[in-house]
C-alpha cells in the first residue's frame, strides 16, 4: 500500500496525514507517545476498500510540535480540519486511548461526519487522583532526564502492555520502547497533561452520539482497565463492548490480527 503525506493546518497546528488506498474514509487516530504507523496492519487491510488517513496526533510524529494545552472538543474540530481538507464529508473513525477519546468526542458533536466509530482501550471518565499524581511524577522526571529514557521507559512500557505481551511479544515491548525514546517532551508533555491530567469526564455528552459504536477493551489493560471501556460503551446508546484476552493498553500492536478481525467485521455491517 502506497501512502501519500499530507501536511493539514488545523486548530492544533499542522498535522501530518498519511492517505492510501480509495473507497470510503477511514480515520485512524492513535494513542499517545505513537504515530499514524501504530495502525500499519488495519490500514493494509483497510485499504483495499477504503481510503484510509493515518493522523500523526497534535505534537507526535511529524505534525508541528505543541506549545500549549488543548481540549478534546479542540481535537475534534482538528480532526473535522482534516476532513475539510482531504475533501471527505464522512468518515468512520478508529481511534486508541486518545484516539478513542477523540473519536467519541468527533461522534457527539458532529454527527453527519461521522459513519461509525471503533474506540479501542479508551474511557470516558476523568483521571482519578492517583493517576494524575502519576503522570505529574512521570513528567518531572522526564523533563529532568532529558525524555523518556531509562528508567522511566520502564513504566511507559508497563503501562502500555500486560504480562502477556511483556512475556510473549517481544515486537510490541520494542515498539513501545522505541516509541517512548523518540518523542519530543517538551511537545509531548503539553499532549499528555491536556489528555491524562485535565480531561473532563465525557459520558453525559457520548449519551449524544448516534453513529454505530464498537468499543473494545483489553482485559490486562493496567491504565484504562475494562470496567473503564464498559462506562465508555454504556454511555454510548446501543454501543457494542468487546474485551480481548491476554493484551493491555495497545491492541493494534499487541494483538493486531485481533482487532484486523474485529474492525474488519464491525465496518461490514456498518458501512
Amino acid at each position: 500500500m502506497q501512502l501519500v503525506d499530507h501536511d493539514v493546518p488545523t486548530v492544533l497546528g499542522r498535522l501530518r496525514v498519511r492517505v492510501g488506498g480509495g473507497g470510503p474514509a477511514v480515520l485512524l487516530w492513535p494513542s499517545l507517545l505513537t504515530d499514524g504507523l501504530l495502525w500499519r496492519s488495519q490500514a493494509a487491510l483497510l485499504a483495499d476498500r477504503h481510503t484510509v488517513l493515518l493522523v500523526d496526533p497534535p505534537g507526535h510524529g511529524a505534525s508541528e510540535p505543541l506549545t500549549g494545552g488543548f481540549t478534546l472538543t479542540d481535537c475534534a474540530t482538528a480532526l473535522r480540519q482534516v476532513l475539510d481538507h482531504l475533501d471527505h464529508e464522512v468518515a468512520h473513525v478508529l481511534g486508541a486511548s486518545w484516539g478513542g477519546m477523540v473519536g467519541g468526542t468527533f461522534a457527539a458533536l458532529n454527527p453527519d461526519r461521522v459513519g461509525s466509530c471503533v474506540l479501542l482501550n479508551a474511557t470516558a471518565t476523568a483521571a482519578g487522583r492517583r493517576q494524575r499524581l502519576q503522570i505529574a511524577t512521570l513528567l518531572r522526571s522526564a523533563r529532568l532526564l532529558g525524555g523518556l529514557h531509562p528508567p522511566l521507559t520502564g513504566q511507559v512500557v508497563s503501562a502500555f502492555l500486560g504480562p502477556t505481551s511483556l512475556r510473549e511479544r517481544p515486537d510490541a515491548v520494542r515498539y513501545v520502547r522505541e516509541a517512548a525514546q523518540r518523542v519530543d517532551m517538551a511537545s509531548v508533555s503539553w499532549a499528555v497533561r491536556s489528555v491524562v491530567v485535565d480531561r473532563p469526564d465525557q459520558r453525559r455528552l457520548f449519551t449524544a452520539i448516534s453513529t454505530p459504536v464498537l468499543v473494545v477493551a483489553g482485559a490486562e489493560d493496567s491504565t484504562f482497565p475494562p470496567a473503564e471501556g464498559r462506562a465508555l460503551a454504556d454511555a454510548v446508546p446501543g454501543a457494542e463492548f468487546v474485551i480481548v484476552d491476554g493484551a493491555a493498553h495497545l491492541l493494534p500492536v499487541e494483538v493486531p490480527g485481533r482487532v484486523d478481525e474485529l474492525v474488519g467485521e464491525f465496518l461490514r455491517r456498518t458501512v
